[in-house]
């Protein structure tokens, strides 16, 4: 207190006047002056204990030079020099257990980061204790990588038996195989001696109308396959909605925006819950197999990420820290997609590129890791039975010729212009679904969409059939022994061939056929997936976008080898198809427009590549894929910049930052930091001049997240910031666990307590969870710094000053409901913290 009133006194001492506001660079002379002011708190202050000074001297150097000498207060640096100890404070394992966050609120990076140094701090210099605090630290150590073993090794188990239940179900709407009902239609007929390869018909599989003893083909069996095929579709829909409505509301969609969302810091309670998993991983192979247009490779993903969020309560390293915990999420969603497409290395890019928002370089190298484990396990599984990860994997022997570069840009033209159709089309009906009455009967919506979609698709023998296995019967290369329809070409030379059709000729009448098949099948699943995408279902996209992509592909490579066959003297294919030899393959122009409308659905470009690489096993095939999907980005990009992932995740509202977002404008941070002009001032705390009771009513009427502690009400000197969890928690376990803290004890975010501590009840000192060091701006910071601090540091928060003065605060939904204002959009979509 002596020092204090030194240091008061002595503030117009001619040293300190001779400074004119400003503070010399020299820390000798900055500890010469303290020394001058006050001789009795320097004299305490080693050389190595003067940095709280100096730091305080250094801000106050800001401010000085606006503000009277009555305005600047010395208490910081008496609080940096002065301690008590007796007075309650909270330790550092104590803060270690802080960080709990509301539900729908943003996490705070910096601080959950600093956490963890001080955790692996306190464990290292722990180690060298004991033996078994040795034991202890390597465990930590190793944690992470044991974590996204058991991550990986889930997420395989998972898949497979999802793609062995959606492979069944889905053929359960056709038929059954009496001698073992387990099996699908393919698995019945591997023992038959009448089946081919491309027909799968056998004796030993029945279709329902046989199973009821109706053995003749005629328009009564049709219509009696036609009704038990909507039946069971209606039936598997029903079952998939009802569960995720009573049971895991969270269930439904995709689950990629809110993934995306979640690894941004967003906090979703229960979106990655063990109700979530088990729920999410029955339905979608209900919804896949009730034959809407969607996917189970999207909800995969979902389901990964439950597992590693489920697996990470298993080590407190990550289940106690929001930020280390989506570490372990980023791996589970390149397990995802590993087990997905069969691209351990596609998802470990998709994790980079799509989902992740902070992604160091261990990061990368467990989540390659546990999308490799992944892969192996569902291979170990096999569950397609044809030693691939995915039903469509092909592999192509047949080289492609540079004339075909010019239909390859076109399916990338096509696929650009596909996703800014489905796009812009799918957010309308998803936002006339949230904005009428329609969105409060989601179980009438889905069997409705389901009816029209079985009702249709049954004709049409392409839309009928699993996606899945529709894309394999695109993507694969005509051979000698096919005898489907896309295969039927006139026989040339046949007679080469055993009489066999020939893979290469003037196309046939079942190629003629199939053609319009597959054009009526492109309208039907181009149009049923905008309505299909969103609704309360499991829903994912990949598959039906590929699958659009596909028939587009095959549409436009059997016209190039039609045209190439028929002249093979024009000058794009005089040299390549010279001599009558085969030079188109159709299976390839239906992956590369898989890859093309995938793309100008999500946007994906590196990741999507090395995908379609890993599916097809060919490093020949990748220029023709990068072409299409830059191509398909490109005219994308010209009608919005936005996937429909991001669009969905602006769509809900949620505080996302895109990073790819370029902020064009010229505002500045006093554009958006509140309080505004006419608001109530902005609610702070005072370092040493509120009781407990105050701060209770305080947290009881507002409902901010934090609060800025001044040194004043009047000056408005910042000291650092709080967090209302922190100091909900702090209040109530001083009530519980310490004796003489009441209402009318004062609270002390200060190290230094003036006056004698016997008198009046028991103070409390909470300066243990004061940031002191919070992320300040001054309010006339341009805004595209303020945007890039807030996404590439994570803030949820930051403080606005000026000359060192407290003006306001500037948070994340602030940011977005700026950046909403600038683009016409309504700022009041933004909804979360």
């Amino acid at each position: 207190m002596e020092s204090k009133k030194l240091l008061e006194e002595d503030m117009s001492t001619p040293k300190y006047e001779s400074m004119n506001g400003g503070f010399p660079d020299d820390d000798d002379e900055l500890l010469d002056i303290a020394t001058e002011i006050a001789p009795e708190t320097a004299s305490t202050t080693s050389a190595g204990s003067n940095q709280p000074f100096l730091a305080w001297f250094r801000r106050t150097r800001l401010d000085a030079s606006g503000m009277s000498q009555d305005d600047i207060s010395l208490q910081p640096f008496l609080n940096s020099c002065e301690s008590s100890t007796n007075i309650l404070d909270s330790s550092e394992e104590t803060m270690l257990e802080f960080g709990q966050y509301d539900d729908f609120h943003t996490i705070d990076w910096v601080r959950d980061i600093s956490r963890d140094r001080l955790r692996h701090k306190q464990i290292s210099r722990k180690s060298k204790e004991s033996c078994w605090d040795l034991i202890k630290g390597t465990h930590d150590a190793w944690s992470g990588w044991l974590c996204v073993l058991l991550v990986g090794m889930a997420a395989g188990l998972f898949a497979g038996i999802v793609d062995i239940g959606a492979s069944w179900m889905s053929d359960l709407k056709e038929g059954i195989c009496p001698e073992a009902f387990w099996l699908n239609k393919e698995q019945c007929c591997w023992g038959s001696n009448d089946t081919t390869f491309d027909d799968r018909s056998c004796s030993q599989w029945l279709t329902w109308s046989q199973l009821f003893g109706i053995h003749t083909e005629n328009a009564g069996t049709y219509i009696l396959d036609y009704i038990i095929y909507v039946l069971w579709a209606m039936s598997f829909s029903v079952i998939a909605v009802f569960l995720v409505r009573t049971l895991a509301p969270y269930a439904c969609g995709s689950g990629i925006p809110e993934i995306k969302t979640i690894l941004s810091g967003f906090i979703i309670r229960g979106y990655l819950g063990k109700w979530t998993l088990i729920i999410k991983s029955v339905t979608m192979m209900l919804a896949v197999s009730a034959g809407l247009s969607l996917g189970k490779e999207g909800p995969l993903v979902h389901v990964a990420c439950c597992i590693g969020n489920f697996f990470s309560y298993l080590f407190p390293k990550y289940g106690r820290n929001e930020a280390k915990k989506r570490e372990i999420l980023s791996a589970a969603s390149a397990a995802g997609v590993s087990v997905a497409f069969g691209a351990p290395i596609g998802g470990v890019l998709f994790s980079l590129e799509e989902v992740s928002y902070y992604f160091p370089l261990k990061t990368m190298w467990r989540s390659f890791f546990c999308a490799l484990v992944a892969a192996f396990i569902l291979r170990s599984i096999n569950p397609f039975g044809n030693s691939h990860l995915v039903k469509f994997y092909v592999e192509y022997n047949t080289p492609w010729f540079f004339f075909e570069l010019l239909p390859f840009i076109l399916l990338g033209v096509f696929g650009g212009l596909y996703g800014a159709f489905f796009n812009k089309f799918n957010l309308k009906w998803c936002r006339f679904r949230k904005k009428t009455r329609m969105g409060l009967f989601p179980i009438a919506e889905v069997m409705i969409v389901t009816f029209v979609t079985a009702l249709l698709a049954f004709p049409n023998p392409y839309t009928r059939e699993n996606t899945s296995i529709l894309i394999q019967r695109l993507f694969k290369d005509c051979g000698p022994v096919d005898d489907s329809d896309l295969c039927d070409y006139n026989a040339t030379y046949a007679p080469n061939l055993n009489n066999r059709r020939n893979p290469y000729g003037e196309a046939g009448t079942g190629v003629q056929n199939a053609m319009w098949q597959l054009f009526l099948a492109l309208i039907l699943k181009g149009i049923l997936t905008i309505f299909t995408f969103g609704m309360k279902v499991p829903a994912g996209l990949f598959i039906p976008s590929m699958a659009v992509g596909a028939i587009a592909g095959r549409l436009i490579g059997t016209g190039v080898e039609q045209l190439a066959f028929n002249f093979p003297d024009w000058i794009l294919f005089d040299e390549a198809c010279a001599g009558g030899q085969r030079c188109v393959t159709p299976g390839l122009y239906a992956m590369v427009g898989a890859a093309a409308a995938l793309g100008g659905v999500t946007r994906m470009t590196v990741s999507l590549v090395v995908i379609m690489f890993e599916l097809t096993g060919g490093l020949q095939y990748i220029i023709p894929i990068m072409a299409a999907v830059m191509t398909s980005k490109w005219v994308g990009d010209a009608f919005g910049k936005e996937g429909i992932y991001d669009a969905h995740i602006h769509l809900n509202g949620y505080p996302f930052l895109d990073a790819k977002e370029e902020f064009k404008h010229t505002t500045i941070a006093a554009d958006i930091m509140r309080p505004r002009r006419g608001d109530p001032p902005l609610v702070v705390i005072e370092q040493d001049n509120m009781t407990v009771e105050e701060l209770e009513t305080l947290l009881q009427e507002e409902d901010y997240n934090g609060f800025p502690v001044v040194v004043s009400k009047e000056t408005q000197l910042l000291v650092g910031f709080v967090l209302r969890r922190d100091l909900s928690h702090a209040l109530d376990e001083a009530r519980k666990a310490q004796d003489g803290v009441v209402s009318n004890s004062r609270v002390y975010f200060t190290t230094h307590v003036p006056g004698p501590l016997d008198v009046g009840p028991k103070p409390l000192k909470l300066k243990k969870m004061l940031d002191q060091s919070p992320f300040t701006i001054t309010d006339q910071t341009p805004m595209e710094v303020v945007i890039d601090m807030f996404r590439k540091l994570g803030l949820r928060q930051c403080l606005v000053t000026h000359k060192g003065r407290l003006l306001g605060i500037a948070t994340r939904k602030d940011v977005r409901k700026h950046i909403a204002t600038l683009a016409n959009q309504d700022p009041d979509s933004v909804q979360f913290h």
